[in-house]
């Protein structure tokens, strides 16, 4: 049996590969929240740096990086901690 193994972002830059990806996806943040299954004011805090994405939010969020092909590819590796 395999594990997905989770990326591990800089903690300290969530917020701002949160809010990139949102706005590279054309998304506001209602959208963006309505796409990964949270409500608004999550999205808000998460980009405000005030609060962080759980567990299986990040996965979500993993999951729509990959599916962005190259670009997802570019926001990994400009965020992926090393």
């Amino acid at each position: 049996m395999t594990t997905k193994k989770s990326l591990i972002i800089k903690q300290p830059e969530v917020d701002k590969l949160i809010r990139e990806l949102r706005l590279l996806t054309g998304l506001t943040q209602e959208q963006f929240a309505a796409a990964l299954g949270v409500t608004y004011p999550t999205i808000n805090r998460w980009e405000n740096g005030r609060s962080k994405p759980s567990p299986l939010a990040m996965e979500k969020i993993e999951a729509q990086l990959y599916e962005m092909g190259d670009r997802g590819k570019d926001l990994l590796e400009k965020y992926l901690a090393n």
